[in-house]
Parts: structure tokens; C-alpha cells; sequence
């Protein structure tokens, strides 16, 4: 098709009911209108109209050409629309759900300067390590760290890189104990879990045969890291945490690695959210500020740890 623009004036001349309300309503004269419309019926080598000085009726052939001719204007808004959102500066409210160890470690650090970026964006953040359901719940982005990416057909995914945990226990803690030199020995000590809906604990460590499960005896259960960090730094036992939380207290000396040649779980850090179909610009500028934020404070993060393996990085 040389002219879609015909087409257009096609569908505007059926939907005004004839070539002189059509005339007014595009301020184009009914002359233009009837020559571009008989080019048109030329080009397709059918009569879409049957007009003359006292009747207008569109024709079978031209009612079914008419309703394609919709359907490729509503694209064309679309695509229009497309250009606006993104041409559009982000504005709104933006909800997300972040786990409290990501609200409490990573949010202080990244959001100021998003909230100087984009100061019309409103910021509702749940903080929670319940499981979101984005779309019953109205949430437009959820942060999550999972050791597996969710199936889940009606939502999207952007991987962030690798978010590491670690055992730690107090120096104290150890010199009483003792210093575990493998996962075997980690049943004659007290341990701490912060899984607490598993009713056989256990931990995933990788060594040299692979991925080996241990069972774990925990003293004390619970969903909190802030308060089983609390609790080793106090020399109560050897826990599990992700590296995030305990960073500074291994750096400080108030946690020390424990089983530092062994490999631990690793979990994938990522962005959950809606089809990138008409996704506002508030979402589209979050998710791409924490593409470009996260994974290097990730890699400093792991790089950066004391008795921590250059080789588990690899």
C-alpha cells in the first residue's frame, strides 16, 4: 500500500456517514475526500462505497475492509501511546515489595539518589518477606532473592546477579567451641536458622563431591537475620546469613567465617514485575536504576569480604 493515509480517510468517511460530515470533521474538502477514496478503490480494484448525490452505503467488501482498517488505527495509537509513556517524565506512585534485609541493608543507599531523579515519583514500599502476589496485591515491582527463578507466565523477570550468604559465629563463640573444618562437626555445636518453616533443617554446602545436605539441630528459629546476627555476635552460635547482613561485622571482627573453603547457597536476586506492555515510566526507570546500581554493589560486596575465598567468585 503506496498511501495508508488513504485508508485513514477511508475509515474516517464510514464513521462520519459520508463524505460531507467527513469534510467537517477533517476539515478536508469533500473533493480531496472522494478522489483519494476512488484512488484507494483503484489501488484495491474493489467498490468499497456506493454513493451517489442522495445515497452513501459501504459496501460487504467495504465493511470488512473498514474493520481491518480499525484494528491497524488502534496499533497505530498504541504505538503512539508508546511514545508518549516513554517521552513522558515518571511521575506517580510507585509501589514495591522488598525483603526487610534488602529495605534495611541496600534501600538506604540506593533510593536517595533515585528520590533526587525522579522527585514526582511517590515511593510505597512494603517491606516483607511474604510472598507477594503482585498482580491480586497491586504491587508493581517485588524484589526477591530466590536459589530459583519463579514459573510464572504472567509476570516478568530481571536478574540482578548473585546474592551470597555465609557462616558465621562470634571469635569468642569459637574459641570455646572450636573451629568447625567440616559440615559434619556442625551437629556437635549450637546453631542458629533462620528457616523456619522447614521442619527437617538443613543445610546446602558444596565441596568437592558437589552439593552435600546437612542436617542442622538449631537452638533457635526464627525469620529475623537481624536478631540471629544479634545472637552469634553474643557468641550464641553458628548461623547462616546472607552477606549483605553481616558484612560489617565480619570486616569489624565481631563475626568471623566459618567453613570459609566450603561453597554455600547462593541466591538470585531479582525484580519481579508486569508485562512490559504499557508499563508506566515510573516502573521502567526503577527497574533500570536498580539494573544499573545493584550488581556492581553485589560484586564489591563479595570481593570485598575478609576470609572470604577469591576463588568462590569465580
Amino acid at each position: 500500500m503506496d498511501n495508508l493515509n488513504d485508508l485513514y480517510l477511508y475509515a474516517m468517511v464510514v464513521e462520519h456517514g459520508g463524505f460531507s460530515k467527513a469534510e467537517r470533521a477533517l476539515d478536508i474538502p469533500k473533493s480531496r475526500l472522494s478522489r483519494r477514496i476512488s484512488q484507494l478503490e483503484s489501488d484495491l480494484n474493489v467498490r468499497l462505497l456506493q454513493r451517489d448525490s442522495r445515497h452513501f452505503t459501504v459496501t460487504d467488501v467495504g465493511q470488512r475492509v473498514y474493520q481491518h482498517v480499525q484494528s491497524m488505527l488502534t496499533e497505530a495509537q498504541a504505538a503512539r501511546d508508546v511514545v508518549d509513556e516513554l517521552s513522558a517524565e515518571p511521575r506517580g506512585i510507585l509501589r514495591v515489595s522488598v525483603p526487610i534485609d534488602i529495605a534495611e541493608q541496600q534501600m538506604p543507599l540506593i533510593l536517595p539518589e533515585f528520590m533526587r531523579l525522579y522527585p514526582h515519583i511517590q515511593i510505597q514500599l512494603t517491606v516483607t518477606n511474604r510472598r507477594i502476589d503482585l498482580l491480586n496485591e497491586g504491587i508493581d515491582v517485588a524484589l526477591r532473592v530466590r536459589d530459583k527463578l519463579d514459573n510464572d507466565g504472567n509476570l516478568v523477570m530481571r536478574k540482578f546477579g548473585q546474592s551470597e550468604s555465609v557462616l558465621v559465629a562470634s571469635p569468642a563463640y569459637l574459641n570455646r567451641m572450636g573451629r568447625p573444618q567440616h559440615p559434619e562437626e556442625l551437629l556437635q555445636h549450637v546453631t542458629l536458622s533462620h528457616n523456619e518453616n522447614d521442619i527437617k533443617q538443613q543445610w546446602a554446602l558444596h565441596g568437592p563431591q558437589g552439593k552435600v545436605l546437612f542436617d542442622i539441630k538449631p537452638q533457635v528459629i526464627g525469620s529475623s537475620f537481624a536478631l540471629l546476627g544479634a545472637l552469634a555476635e553474643q557468641g550464641e552460635g553458628i548461623v547462616l546469613l546472607p552477606l549483605m547482613r553481616c558484612i560489617d561485622q565480619i570486616r569489624s571482627g565481631k563475626l568471623e567465617v566459618v567453613l570459609s573453603d566450603w561453597r554455600l547457597p547462593q541466591g538470585i536476586y531479582h525484580a519481579v514485575f508486569a508485562s512490559r506492555r504499557g508499563m508506566l515510566p515510573a516502573v521502567r526507570v526503577f527497574i533500570d536504576f536498580l539494573a544499573e546500581k545493584i550488581p556492581p554493589m553485589l560484586q564489591e560486596l563479595h570481593a570485598n569480604c575478609p576470609s572470604h575465598p577469591a576463588e568462590r567468585h569465580a
